[in-house]
């Protein structure tokens, strides 16, 4: 992990969304500004995976638990390659919001405070505000751009300068937030095994990466634009879209490559962002939820068995259910609150995708059969 020892001490703290709306209170982690989106996740633990997964690039992440901190940090320790405790080597939130910070953590696996984490990373964070009032504006509102901002001691907020601030900032979703999180050159890793996975890194989780390499294939993780034959050359049994960042709109290789690989009639799994990329690649279309699905508690019905499963989600864009008509797809999963698409397969070819984490991590394993399911159509 980056390692900035940042020594300045914090002191106050403000949140200013673009409505108009302020929370102040006290900070902590890195004495910065940052702008992005504010999201909500009601996860109530995991808080080192959730700061590291890439698919909150952009924005400034809210925890509607209270307590936030108290088993600390784990040491950045590698499994195969990957490290056991993060999602990425980073955090990747720009900022974050909590109602009660932990100082002083208890696990036998915590090396260091949440505190003293984010100022290694030089990200800010703001505790002590009403998280339960912030959450409710996302939720009527509708997710919100917004600056956060940890001044050092005895510096003051100038909230009438951040207020006017606030009116211009650029919405990252606006920007490809995939570019910036996905590697730059492929990447093997090697567990031995005859099979072998291809995936399109648009962010991935590294719980992914975990789950397939503990289940016997080896991976090669690509960046997201690279092309389909530049895939192939790797002869993969099998094909993975990662999650991801933002719009899904801004993918165009990605889709590209998608929509080639499709035809190549080589099974393709889909995982959050990957959803999306799979249903544009096709034809189909997606937009943008109020508030997105953030939380280890989200339940999806199989509309095939009608069984329901508690999955952990992370997204804020979504397939968009009527435009799938002619692209081969059909809805296998909805989500049992709003009824939004969370999962679909193709009718006639070895590909399916799915809007949450089954690996979890963290979160419930109730849908790992998906894994199997992956690596049985793959031959593993």
């Amino acid at each position: 992990m980056k390692a900035k020892n940042n020594s300045s001490k914090t002191g106050k703290a403000v949140l200013v969304l673009e409505d108009g709306s302020t929370f102040s209170g006290h900070g902590f982690g890195a004495p910065k500004k940052v702008s992005g989106e504010i999201v909500f996740s009601t996860s109530m633990v995991g808080y080192p995976e959730s700061l590291t997964d890439p698919s909150y690039k952009g924005q400034i992440l809210t925890f509607t638990y209270p307590l936030i901190g108290n088993y600390g940090v784990p040491s950045y320790e590698l499994e195969n390659g990957v490290p056991r405790y993060f999602e990425s080597e980073s955090i990747k939130a720009r900022g974050l919001v909590i109602h009660e910070l932990c100082k002083n953590p208890f696990h036998w696996a915590s090396t260091k405070t949440l505190d003293e984490w984010l100022k290694d990373e030089d990200v800010p964070g703001i505790y002590g505000i009403d998280t339960r009032k912030l959450t409710k504006k996302l939720r009527v509102k509708g997710v919100m751009l917004g600056i956060l901002q940890v001044c050092e001691e005895e510096e003051e907020p100038n909230l009438e300068k951040l207020l006017k601030e606030v009116k211009t900032i650029q919405d990252p979703n606006a920007t490809n937030l995939v570019k910036e999180v996905t590697i730059k050159e492929p990447v093997r890793y090697e567990v031995g095994a005859n099979k072998v996975a291809v995936i399109i890194d648009c962010g991935i989780k590294h719980g992914i990466l975990r789950t397939l390499l503990q289940q016997g294939m080896n991976v090669i993780r690509v960046p997201y634009d690279f092309s389909a034959e530049e895939i192939l050359e790797y002869k993969p049994d099998g094909v993975i879209i990662s999650n991801g960042p933002g719009n899904p709109k801004q993918c165009t290789k990605t889709i590209e490559s998608v929509r080639e690989l499709v035809e190549e009639d080589i099974p393709i799994m889909g995982i959050c962002l990957g959803t999306q990329i799979l249903a544009l690649a096709l034809g189909g279309d997606t937009y943008k939820l109020k508030y997105g699905h953030r939380s280890q508690n989200q339940s999806v019905i199989d509309l095939e068995t009608k069984r329901c499963y508690i999955t952990t989600q992370n997204h804020g864009y979504v397939t968009n259910r009527d435009s799938l008509k002619g692209t081969g797809l059909e809805v296998w999963f909805m989500n049992a609150n709003d009824k939004t698409v969370e999962g679909v397969k193709h009718k006639n070819k070895p590909t399916f995708a799915f809007q949450w984490h089954p690996e979890a991590s963290p979160g419930p394993y109730d849908t790992k059969f998906l894994f199997d399911k992956f690596l049985k159509l793959a031959g593993a």
